[in-house]
């Protein structure tokens, strides 16, 4: 039973992968390829990891893959923010047709005071 469903946890982790990295080569900018490399990506590696937790179970390579989604969990968001926000400060433009720029609002907000 465990087996079954590790199997499935990890075949829906290598869609989510597959789709985070459709997204890196579609999406037009930067940002929005971050979005895509954060969410679907972790999520789909986080998935592999948990079916090889399943599979393996309580021995040193299950252990390794639960520290390894915890790892991936905690650094993915920060790293992402931080490529984002240090590619806004580079001057990396938005899509032209992108909604909202909350960094630049930001900025006005803190420039203003």
């Amino acid at each position: 039973m465990n087996e079954t469903i590790g199997m499935f946890f990890i075949v829906v982790g290598l869609a989510f992968d597959f789709f985070g990295c459709l997204g890196l080569i579609r999406l037009p900018d930067v940002y929005n390829r971050l979005q895509a490399s954060t969410k679907s990506v972790t999520l789909g590696t986080c998935g592999i990891l948990f079916g090889l937790f399943l599979f393996k179970g309580f021995t040193a390579a299950g252990i390794k893959a639960i520290l390894c989604i915890l790892f991936i969990i905690l650094t993915a968001p920060v790293s992402a923010h931080a490529l984002a926000r240090g590619a806004h400060k580079w001057g990396v433009k938005l899509w032209e047709k992108s909604v909202c720029d909350k960094y630049a609002e930001d900025e006005k907000t803190v420039g203003s005071m």
